[in-house]
């Protein structure tokens, strides 16, 4: 059922928000079983563009990609497009420690209905830089989507550096960065020497980074509060600098029960989503689902912040 709500169609996605400001890096909806929920992923997709989201980025971190079947994310993408139609764009994650692996996931991304793709940098095997930069001009090279550049060494265990970023930005196909590297400053460096579109990836600095720049944020807490962390941005842009500040101020205490309280954030995310009644589910092993004290302390502060 298609509902009358807040449209991305309404906002042009410019060259330096190419995917929209809000985007959120949404979770992959199972069943109590563990089997993919699509129809579960469809509702909430829908749910979280009506709700103010401009694009949702699927499996990426959030959406648990390390346990999801190549069938799984090229299904996974083709019924989230058909939910939002062209209401949102659509990420599609594919980056794995696998060069050609990951080419594949590119192709059968752009094959689904994706907008675009987030490539991870390959992880364990930590590659030098010119090996990363081949890796990321490949995946670019092989399809006809967008890529957005996915910095996250403390997961991957190795930067895309600066200057790397630099060169990789002359690629006419890599357009974004979703920037996890907890350095402000590398991030302002590329800001003002590429186009590059950067989004950040951790909450707590959704308007810092907007604010010298940045194109907006991929957010795991827009999963649970997408108007909330939306109205941060829409104040910014309107001028009321203080009321933006004062409300990402708001969100800081769930922000970090989320994602700084020693659980990952797909499992605090689904923890809440399944407490407000929205799609999730449970988590794939070796996640695990969290426990009902931390259950109930991420519910009083969601509470606390959407309480007007």
């Amino acid at each position: 059922m298609e509902l009358h709500c807040w449209s991305a169609e309404t906002e042009s996605m410019t060259t330096t928000a190419p995917f929209g400001r809000a985007l959120c890096a949404m979770i992959t909806p199972f069943t109590e079983e563990g089997a993919l929920d699509l129809d579960g992923a469809q509702r909430l997709a829908d749910h979280l563009v009506c709700r103010g989201c401009d694009g949702l980025v699927l499996s990426g971190t959030t959406g648990e990609s390390p346990t999801t079947t190549d069938a799984e994310k090229a299904a996974l993408v083709e019924a989230v497009r058909e939910a939002v139609g062209g209401r949102a764009s659509v990420v599609a994650g594919v980056g794995t420690f696998d060069t050609r692996h990951t080419v594949e996931l590119a192709r059968e991304a752009e094959k689904a209905g994706a907008d675009g793709v987030l490539v991870v940098s390959p992880y364990y095997s930590k590659p030098p830089q010119d090996a990363l930069e081949e890796h990321f001009r490949t995946v670019a090279d092989a399809s006809g989507l967008p890529v957005v550049l996915y910095d996250i060494p403390g997961r991957t265990g190795t930067r895309i550096e600066s200057d790397t970023m630099i060169r990789l930005a002359e690629h006419p196909r890599i357009v974004a960065v979703k920037d996890c590297s907890y350095d402000f400053l590398a991030a302002q460096k590329v800001l003002s020497r590429t186009e590059l579109a950067y989004y950040a990836g951790c909450d707590e600095h959704n308007l810092a980074l907007y604010a010298v720049g940045g194109a907006g944020y991929i957010s795991t807490v827009a999963n649970v509060v997408p108007s909330e962390l939306r109205a941060v941005l829409d104040a910014f842009e309107a001028g009321d600098t203080s009321v933006s500040a004062r409300l990402q101020q708001r969100a800081t205490p769930l922000i970090e029960l989320m994602m700084s309280a020693g659980l990952p954030g797909t499992v605090t995310t689904k923890a809440l989503l399944n407490e407000l009644g929205l799609p999730a589910g449970t988590v794939r092993s070796p996640l695990r689902p969290a426990r009902r004290e931390t259950v109930d302390g991420l519910l009083a502060a969601y509470e606390k912040l959407t309480a007007g």
